[in-house]
């Protein structure tokens, strides 16, 4: 490659091919950012190490744990992690997440990390906090310029998903693509309305799609939007002197635009710009930006795409259990014989997310081991290794009501 166009003088020039990101698919942009992500934690834990050994012969150093260590309620889970999260030091959002939840015995070698991503985004994003906009079309939320709510818990929100990137952890978030792409700084499009308010999206291209000249007098806009204001409609200029601007065939292009601006950009500036900050806190960077939208928000929050027979044959198995086994074979029987519904519950019994990452089935590996106690023992999961404990059962209907009975108490910790 002659990237000197003739300058012999600029031979030494390396090329850097991650300036190209159009050579990686999605899963060689997530193990970049996934090394990327190690390097900086070992980075804050030998920066921590140096400092600790310093405050050994200087006593105005302070010593400091090399993990960032979250310690919280489970029934104040919110409150816990701002006071936390709020006394952190930029430097120390890069160092390993350890996550404690109060009265459980548990080791968070990972799978009490998942849990507390779980936990408080299900409670952040509970509608009691008005802090989003849940579409019942789309069933996709949005941020809600009616919140009561500061600008702090948007913070917290970024930083928990910065967090969740940084640390491996897929989080479950029902938000458009338009989120991935303002966080990459591209521009929300039309098609972005249809996929969060389909009639709406569907009634502005009906409108850009008309082909007659009398555009004014069918449609009888003007540039503004009507929103809703608790309980009350107030209807909201979309240009300077918008209520007096007619949307006509010349210019109703111009005004998509700007009602695709209000929903997406200017109703929620403040708000957008505080999740933004806390996630580039924790997780930008030059990596980032090799992501397409699509490939970050798959990253976030995993696919769907299930392949239970991928996930039977890539299965591990230890102690007296192996493929044929006869307490396996009848295992794999009960769970592919499961509504989609309880398999899902499975994943999340097992691995702290129902979804699947952005690496595929292929990447999702369990483990299963046999354990010593008898039949009235329920399976035993530990999130942190996919490791799931399967008592030798031997009867079929046996082990499925087991199965569903420890799937549908999911949460909690505690050492067995």
């Amino acid at each position: 490659m002659d990237v000197n166009h003739g300058l012999t003088e600029l031979a030494d020039i390396p090329v850097t091919i991650c300036t190209y990101p159009f050579v990686f698919d999605a899963q060689a942009k997530t193990t970049l950012l996934q090394t990327d992500a190690v390097l900086q934690m070992q980075m804050a834990i030998d920066q921590a190490h140096r400092q600790n050994v310093s405050s050994l012969f200087l006593p105005v150093i302070e010593s400091v744990n090399p993990c960032l260590i979250l310690v919280v309620r489970r029934e104040n889970i919110v409150g816990d992690a701002m006071e936390v999260l709020r006394k952190t030091k930029n430097i120390d959002y890069k160092k390993p997440l350890k996550v404690i939840f109060v009265g459980e015995d548990a080791v968070d070698a990972g799978g009490v990390r998942k849990e507390f991503f779980l936990l408080i985004m299900r409670e952040l994003l509970d509608p009691k906090y008005g802090m989003f906009r849940y579409y019942e079309d789309s069933r996709l939320i949005w941020f809600s310029d009616k919140t009561f709510e500061d600008s702090d818990l948007f913070h917290l929100i970024g930083v928990i998903c910065g967090l969740a990137i940084y640390n491996f952890t897929i989080v479950d978030l029902h938000f458009p693509l338009a989120l991935y792409k303002k966080l990459l700084k591209k521009k929300p499009s039309l098609d972005d309305l249809k996929e969060l308010m389909p009639d709406v999206g569907r009634s502005m291209q009906q409108l850009l799609d008309y082909p007659e000249d009398d555009v004014e007098e069918t449609f009888c806009l003007n540039f503004t939007i009507t929103v809703e204001n608790f309980g009350a409609t107030e209807v909201k200029e979309l240009v300077l002197n918008g209520a007096d601007t007619a949307v006509n065939k010349q210019n109703r292009h111009e005004f998509v635009d700007a009602y695709v601006n209000y929903i997406f950009n200017k109703s929620v500036a403040s708000l957008f710009d505080a999740f933004h900050a806390g996630f580039h806190k924790v997780c930008g960077g030059k990596v980032l930006q090799l992501f397409q939208p699509n490939e970050l928000q798959a990253m976030v929050i995993g696919n769907t795409n299930y392949d239970w027979k991928e996930l039977e044959k890539n299965t591990e198995y230890k102690g007296e259990y192996w493929a044929e086994h006869p307490t396996i074979k009848i295992f794999w029987e009960v769970f592919h014989e499961l509504p989609l519904e309880k398999k899902k519950q499975f994943l999340l019994f097992l691995t702290g997310s129902d979804r699947i990452p952005i690496l595929g089935m292929k990447s999702l590996k369990l483990v299963i081991q046999s354990t010593g106690g008898g039949e009235e023992y329920l399976p035993v999961s530990h999130t942190c290794f996919n490791l799931l404990d399967l008592p030798k059962y031997t009867e079929k209907e046996t082990l499925r009501s087991k199965l569903i009975q420890a799937i549908d108490h999911n949460e909690g910790f505690s050492l067995i």
